[in-house]
């Protein structure tokens, strides 16, 4: 299984991700999937100076993503895949690739959202996204660092009125 670990995070590749996260799951790849900024080469360009030494990074669409996983192209690597939204696991997960695990990490607290811990905010779509991954048999949990303790979807969203 090529994905050690899937995260939505607003901010992609950032410190937390390519310093705390990669020291724990050691991934060959970070797998950044975006339809916009897939087409952006300076974004592209700047994450590629982001990534870790040693380590791969593909910036690519969802449907770009889901043709790679298919064709075997991440065979034999351990793969750190990034979204910023939740809905992108779960159409990778109805195409067929496996995700062991779902991490939520920085969710940004906009209109239509309601914070469901101090660094996640969800919309109601989103929360649906979340549990339908989890309904699939994939644990859901929020953890902004390795060192924090994950804290289990529904326990993060009880009491809210989502």
């Amino acid at each position: 299984m090529p994905v050690v670990l899937a995260r939505v995070d607003q901010r992609l590749l950032h410190g937390i991700t390519v310093n705390q996260w990669n020291s724990v799951l050691k991934p060959k790849r970070f797998m950044v999937v975006d339809d916009l900024l897939s087409q952006d080469e300076a974004v592209k360009a700047t994450m590629k100076m982001s990534k870790p030494a040693g380590t791969g990074l593909s910036v690519i669409s969802r449907e770009k993503a889901i043709e790679n996983f298919r064709q075997g192209n991440y065979d034999g690597q351990k793969v750190f895949l990034l979204v910023k939204e939740p809905s992108i696991i779960l159409d990778l997960i109805h195409a067929g690739i496996d995700i062991p695990a779902v991490n939520v990490g920085m969710v940004f607290l906009e209109d239509g959202r309601i914070a469901v811990t101090d660094r996640v905010a969800l919309s109601g779509e989103e929360l649906r996204d979340l549990r339908a991954i989890r309904e699939n048999g994939i644990p859901v949990s929020f953890q902004y660092t390795p060192g924090n303790a994950p804290v289990e979807l529904e326990d993060a969203v009880r009491d809210k009125k989502l």
